[in-house]
């Protein structure tokens, strides 16, 4: 733990709640434990149905992450987002339709940007970058709307407060001795409290690749390129002295080779909300118990060369930032979540620890900004940069102007009788029973700081554990991800900590997709009461035609198109057949392909990654050579094609920016002489390119 940290307890206190029961026993169809989005959704959407509900909230404040600081929504494609989801995104953009919401500067001067999109999006009449407060308030409103009984800072016991009966929970009880009954029960928690108290499958960590056929998971060293600390970090207490030991939070290996499981998990941290508009502006403090110590990693990024990137600045209205880790020396407190020697890891901790937890991370960003802002030994370019921002008076006012809420990026995950893995998430493997859509990367924060060596001796502070792939389009979440073994519990629902493994959820934990799943949670336990059966036995087709009456999109073919190889005339190789060094991930997101898909060098190791493609040819002659690839913006402009022939060898270079003129899949790169017997190579490499490089097939026609 941080030298010199004194272990901050965050005051868990919020707005008013609706006046509820007195009564220490409470009675409902579906009983919602956690204050989430998805919580929030559910609710509503069973009380639409007529059913009673009860919202039990351990969090004073409702929205969790939405309203918490995570301003810059992680949208996706935006297509996919329905139902009760995009009403809150709607209702946003209603908000930022008054001219008085813009109190700081005015619409214009905002600049509407968001990720991925138009922050308001007034030909969808959505808003998908917001301030915290006004994402709280409309949950709030919606709670009120419908008179959803809400009990606020009501923190179930985990140890004795969840009653199972044959298989079913009947009541939860809270630490303050409330106790709720009811028939149905919904765990909308990030941790998955609920889910673990009534003895469901779960796990904590990283599955290795070999589990379940998939090759983003487990360790990443190779892959952790993006959120990476600059080389020339020294790890030793004492820099170039490894007698004098690592500094904390840095391992000396990382635990596996790649593709390994573990049990760590990715970073945590606060989603930041800061401004720069001065009558608005709460100075950012030293934090209590201060020890420069504590932020020597950091003073030697910046002396390695870090000089920005120490978190983001994304604009939220009014001159406020959702300001989220931006590096591999960022907000990120890599580590602080787990400790593998003691034991402990955030998801399983006691109350108690979890606000240890809760507070290192908060005392790390404080002294992080703090430090940047106010430290000699940061450059004054850097302080310069970073002075001036603060804490907006008008957000978390009862938490200090602090986010309420820690971005819990992964805790528990359930294991029922559907795992979501990497392969559902690209499409090669079947979702037959869609209650919701995905889109967003296959998204990990690094995980650890370990020790590597160079071929001088010399050792240096890596990062392990980034990795950020995209899925190649939408795909759908299946219902047996939200519902746990029928033998271990046929009456809950966990919409939020689903059976996914670690990479699969990385692209599903966006706040969207949890308030879609809520919402379908809520539709089928309408369903489960109404017929009086298990939630495993809800009939499919009747849950997906309410769902899809509601709003909710369930599929969506936004994936490329498939063109078979057998259906091409003359000699086709494609990616799947060539001989690959390097990394080449796989996809299906933009226009057409050959076969299963193309592959991509995901704009990095740039030199690193080979295709070569073999042709064996049976008649001599001379030959078309085309290459097929998917066109996009991010492409590069520059692809060497290396094609050896008679002759030697000639190398083309192709503008992958640029549509592909036959059919929009191949492209002409000359023609070129073989003898009968020989063998035609074809070798694509992604050496000094500039964006992404796409190797798809490689198409030979004879013309004579």
């Amino acid at each position: 733990m941080l030298a010199g940290l004194v272990l901050l307890a965050l005051t868990l206190t919020g707005g008013a709640t609706r006046a509820a029961a007195d009564e220490s026993e409470h009675r409902h169809d579906i009983v919602i434990y956690g204050g989430t989005s998805a919580a929030v959704t559910a609710a509503v959407q069973a009380t639409e149905h007529g059913r009673s509900v009860v919202v039990v909230s351990p969090d004073r404040q409702l929205g969790g992450l939405s309203s918490a600081g995570l301003g810059w929504t992680d949208s996706g494609n935006r297509a996919v987002i329905g139902g009760l989801a995009r009403e809150f995104y709607h209702r946003l953009w209603l908000h930022y339709q008054d001219p008085d919401s813009w109190r700081q500067q005015t619409r214009e001067q905002f600049g509407n940007v968001g990720q991925g999109g138009r922050a308001i999006d007034d030909a969808g009449q959505t808003a998908w970058v917001f301030e915290p407060h006004v994402a709280e308030m409309m949950f709030d409103r919606w709670i009120d709307e419908h008179e959803i009984e809400l009990h606020r800072d009501e923190w179930l016991d985990r140890d004795s407060g969840v009653t199972v009966d044959n298989g079913r929970i009947t009541s939860i009880r809270t630490l303050s001795g409330k106790t709720f009954h009811g028939r149905i029960f919904i765990d909308a928690t990030y941790e998955g409290d609920l889910m673990a108290a009534a003895g469901v499958d779960y796990t904590v960590g990283r599955e290795a690749n070999s589990q379940y056929n998939e090759t983003l998971n487990g360790i990443q060293t190779a892959r952790a390129t993006k959120n990476q600390l600059p080389w020339g970090v020294d790890p030793y207490v004492v820099p170039g002295d490894p007698d004098s030991g690592l500094l904390p939070g840095i391992n000396p290996d990382p635990g596996g080779d790649d593709g390994d499981g573990d049990e760590r998990m990715q970073a945590f941290c606060f989603r930041l909300c800061l401004t720069d508009a001065e009558d608005n502006l709460v100075p950012i403090e030293q934090p209590e118990g201060y020890d420069e110590a504590d932020f020597e990693l950091l003073f030697r990024a910046i002396e390695a060369g870090q000089s920005d990137r120490f978190y983001k600045f994304s604009p939220m209205p009014n001159r406020k930032t959702d300001s989220n880790n931006d590096s591999g020396m960022s907000n990120n407190l890599i580590g602080g979540n787990y400790h593998l020697e003691e034991g402990w890891n955030y998801a399983e901790a006691g109350y108690d620890k979890r606000r240890q937890i809760v507070a290192a991370h908060r005392y790390w960003q404080q002294g992080l900004v703090w430090t940047l802002q106010n430290h000699p030994r940061v450059p004054e370019p850097i302080r310069n940069r970073h002075s001036g921002w603060g804490l907006p008076k008008d957000e978390f006012p009862l938490t200090g102007h602090w986010p309420h809420q820690i971005y819990v990026r992964e805790a528990r995950r359930m294991v029922s009788d559907f795992v979501v893995t990497e392969n559902h998430v690209r499409g090669s493997l079947p979702t037959p029973r869609s209650v919701g859509m995905g889109s967003y990367s296959m998204d990990s924060h690094n995980v650890q700081r370990h020790v590597v060596i160079d071929d001088e001796g010399r050792a240096h502070v890596r990062c392990e554990g980034d990795v950020q792939v995209p899925p190649g389009g939408a795909y759908p979440i299946d219902y047996g991800a939200i519902v746990p073994r029928q033998d271990q519990c046929d009456n809950l629902f966990v919409p939020v900590a689903v059976s996914a493994t670690h990479i699969a959820f990385g692209s599903i934990r966006m706040e969207p997709v949890f308030m879609i799943l809520g919402q379908s949670a809520a539709t089928a336990a309408d369903l489960a009461l109404e017929h009086d059966i298990a939630v495993q036995q809800v009939d499919y087709a009747e849950l997906s035609a309410r769902l899809e009456a509601d709003g909710q999109v369930l599929h969506h073919g936004d994936r490329g198109t498939s063109v078979a190889a057998i259906d091409l005339e003359g000699i086709v190789i494609d990616d799947a057949q060539a001989e690959r060094t390097g990394h080449w991930l796989q996809s299906q997101a933009q226009g057409k392909f050959v076969g299963n898909g193309y592959r991509h060098d995901n704009n990095e190791a740039k030199g690193e990654s080979v295709a070569i493609y073999r042709a064996d040819i049976e008649r001599g002659g001379t030959w078309e050579v085309r290459v097929s690839y998917s066109a996009h913006d991010n492409r590069a402009t520059n692809v060497p094609v290396t094609v050896r022939h008679v002759t030697g060898e000639d190398t083309i270079e192709i503008n992958q920016r640029r549509q592909p003129p036959i059919d929009d899949l191949f492209i002409v790169i000359g023609r070129f002489t073989w003898e009968t017997g020989d063998t035609a190579e074809i070798e694509i490499t992604n050496a000094h390119t500039d964006g992404h490089v796409i190797i798809d097939a490689i198409q030979l026609v004879q013309i004579d």
